[in-house]
């Protein structure tokens, strides 16, 4: 009987086997068991090596609604002969194949478009032989079917694909979805390009799925690109059209019950003319104790004069110099001139380092400072120490800086190496509007200072607010709720603002959104429509809970401030907010260097496991966020806690940087559509059973070759739940409040 080598390119998730269709039959190839590896010990293949994906390239053009998305395989043959491969790609549901086949002399292979309906026979069918339940993870997508022949023996062929489709619009939104597998040992390399250009202008491009970094090609036209490993998932892509006179706003929902649930509001600032953009007002703040010796002084003195020539003709600039005393170049900003650049030069190079670290009335003589009128008041507070002369106390020095920061200055914080007081400049900047920085040992002090101001280029909505409001602009309270972040920063040019929150209303949230132009007052007012709220932007109360769990921590963080190692953690109210923490982390499998334990050490599990976890967490708290102050082990607690509060991507892995400033990654614990399942034993057990004893007990066992796992599949699809079939051989999943495991095999 002739032998085929079939290969399931699932959006890049692969299973290939060089089995006869009787042992297809017979034979199962589990691409998630994990199996026991002995070093320096290779096993004679009973069977040829089976044709591997090694790598997938994507490229995508999108002209305002027009997606052509061009997939490019690599595959890799390490047998001794050449293998023909049958070929399956899911591709979304709407899409038209425009090439199919193998780049060079080969020419090109047929490539059938297979509707959704029709494919997900193709997949049922081929579960039903392999006896492997992830294919149907793309149950619900098109599927592109083809034979490729010949994928050369210890060589390799490339499979090109080119489908397009008309996206999806919701409003001043068009959304992108590129199909690919949610499998956590999914290990291929993935490298995206994205070329997006629409009609009126690009306001902002967000993707919730992947980091992205992007390339604005003028005011219509943005490039896209992965950055690193892309995790596992699905890329989602959406741009929001620019508006000329007014802000754009476009909002994603997930129901989570009837006329409730979750959502993610994108905001945009009007495009204007440059001349149009608030002006600003920097002081750059720079300790120059003695610590501050060597190649920091001079990284730091570099990134005020980079600064200071870049501001616009008419913005206004200060530096303020401190140790144990504080030196002013002028008494007030003065306005960017050729004659003040001259002097300011002077001044600058004439810095020496020397003394102590004076924070307290640093910081009170910046903010002090008379503003000059119309400019938005910028601090750069730069230190690499700790208080060490006047005011030292942490909780007094914010106090104080608070109540005299009448002019409102936004206080964007650096701390230089590790030996700072990142509470305190983490409070510092938030109760200001501005965000904290750390220069790690080895970073660049100009490079990281120059990044942030960069950043800041064109205000053009100062002191935002949002509310809810009523057809006729009147505040409708309990219409939304816990929205973060609570306090939003300003609005630059080219920046987007990510706001979240949950919501009580039936169909539609009507939001108003104020703060100051050049011009002054402005207001602006979007209705928008919650008729698209799906169980398929998952991500979006993952986000939320991502962010509501970094205030919590914040918030028993700031106890150090006021009471140090004194903490009472068994404090109803302290204890509330660690329940809390744990709740939100266990649901929606997000944990922190405070919570890993959970996966780590299967402590959802278990009789009691909620009260013992809560009082775990409550040890890692106190030991760690309440009572370190500096150090490694303090910078990395901040530097978490900020990327977290303002989470804007999914973090599939629960990536955090460690005490050691070390990235440390969750794998006992996935996260899959709006559900998380953690690892037990040989299971993946859906987190919403973690201390269901009765549903466990009542668990009803399908096998994949049964009749009933298709059923359990077509109850999943109307959620977007599928993907969770990606987890591989026994997933214990509750559907519809039954408990189901989900085994492969016979």
């Amino acid at each position: 009987m002739k032998r085929r080598e079939i290969v399931r390119i699932l959006g890049g998730t692969v299973v290939a086997s060089a089995i006869t269709p009787h042992e297809l039959l017979a034979h199962s190839l589990p691409v998630h068991r994990h199996l026991p590896i002995i070093p320096h010990i290779r096993p004679i293949p009973q069977r040829p090596m089976p044709v591997q994906v090694s790598k997938v390239e994507v490229a995508v053009t999108i002209i305002d609604r027009l997606a052509v998305t061009t997939m490019t395989m690599t595959l890799s043959n390490p047998g001794h002969r050449q293998q023909e491969s049958e070929v399956f790609i899911p591709v979304p549901g709407s899409a038209g194949i425009r090439e199919f086949g193998l780049e060079g002399a080969q020419g090109k292979f047929p490539g059938k478009l297979i509707p959704r309906d029709e494919a997900r026979k193709i997949y049922d069918d081929i579960v039903r032989r392999s006896l492997d339940p992830a294919l149907l993870e793309f149950a619900g997508h098109g599927l592109v079917k083809s034979s490729v022949f010949p994928v050369p023996a210890r060589g390799s062929s490339r499979v090109r694909l080119v489908y397009e489709e008309l996206l999806e619009v919701d409003g001043e939104r068009v959304d992108y979805l590129l199909p690919r597998t949610e499998s956590p040992a999914y290990r291929v390399p993935w490298s995206v390009e994205v070329d997006w250009r629409l009609q009126g202008g690009i306001a902002a491009v967000y993707s919730p799925s992947h980091v992205m970094d992007e390339q604005r090609v003028g005011a219509s036209r943005v490039k896209l690109k992965n950055r690193g490993k892309m995790q596992p998932g699905s890329l989602r892509l959406s741009a929001t059209r620019r508006k000329t006179a007014h802000a754009t706003a476009s909002i994603m929902a997930y129901p989570e019950a009837k006329d409730a649930g979750y959502f993610l509001l994108l905001l945009s600032p009007p495009a204007v003319a440059r001349q149009e953009l608030v002006k600003r007002e920097v002081t750059l703040v720079i300790d120059k104790s003695g610590s501050m010796a060597g190649g920091k002084i001079e990284q730091a003195l570099k990134a005020a004069s980079q600064i200071i020539e870049g501001l616009d003709d008419g913005e206004a600039f200060n530096v303020i110099v401190y140790n144990e005393a504080v030196e002013q170049f002028s008494a007030t900003p003065v306005i960017k001139s050729r004659q003040s650049l001259l002097a300011v030069r002077d001044y600058i190079a004439g810095i020496r380092v020397s003394g102590g670290t004076n924070i307290h009335d640093a910081l009170q003589a910046a903010v002090s400072q008379q503003p000059v009128a119309g400019m938005l008041p910028l601090v750069l507070f730069l230190t690499d120490g700790v208080p060490t002369i006047g005011q030292t106390q942490e909780k007094k020095i914010r106090d104080a800086i608070s109540a005299g920061n009448r002019h409102h200055r936004r206080i964007f914080t650096f701390g230089v190496g590790v030996d700072v007081n990142t509470p305190l400049l983490a409070r510092l900047a938030d109760d200001s509007r501005a965000r904290a920085t750390y220069v790690l040992p080895k970073e660049n002090v100009e490079l990281k200072v120059a990044r942030v101001f960069s950043r800041l280029s064109g205000p053009v909505i100062s002191e935002p607010q949002l509310r809810v409001v009523d057809a006729q602009g009147r505040p409708v309270p309990g219409r939304v709720r816990d929205m973060l972040p609570a306090r939003l920063p300003d609005m630059f040019e080219g920046e987007q603002l990510v706001v979240m929150g949950r919501y009580q209303a039936k169909k539609q949230l009507r939001f108003e959104l104020t703060g100051r132009d050049h011009r002054g007052q402005r207001k602006d007012a979007f209705k928008l429509s919650l008729k698209k709220a799906s169980r398929g932007n998952a991500h979006v109360p993952r986000l939320w809970a991502t962010r509501k769990i970094a205030v919590l921590t914040e918030a028993l963080r700031d106890l150090g401030a006021e009471r140090g190692s004194t903490v009472n953690m068994q404090d109803p109210k302290i204890r509330e907010l660690v329940d809390e923490i744990v709740r939100l982390s266990t649901e929606h499998g997000i944990l922190t260097e405070y919570t890993a334990f959970l996966a780590r050490e299967g402590m959802v599990f278990g009789n009691d496991a909620h009260r013992r976890a809560v009082s775990r967490a409550s040890a890692e708290i106190q030991g760690k966020a309440v009572q370190k102050r500096s150090g490694a082990a303090s910078v990395n607690q901040d530097w978490n806690i900020a990327r977290s509060k303002s989470a804007s991507q999914l973090n599939r892995s629960n990536r955090y940087l460690d005490e050691k400033l070390q990235n440390s990654e969750v794998d006992a614990l996935c996260q899959v559509a709006d559900k998380a399942f953690y690892r037990s034993g040989e299971e993946w057990v859906d987190a919403s059973l973690v201390g269901q004893k009765a549903q466990l007990e009542s668990t009803v066992t399908v096998k994949v070759s049964s009749p009933e796992f298709p059923k359990i599949v077509t109850r999943l699809i109307p959620d977007h739940r599928q993907g969770c079939l990606a987890l591989g051989d026994n997933i214990r999943i509750r559907i519809d409040q039954q408990s189901y495991l989900i085994q492969a095999g016979k």
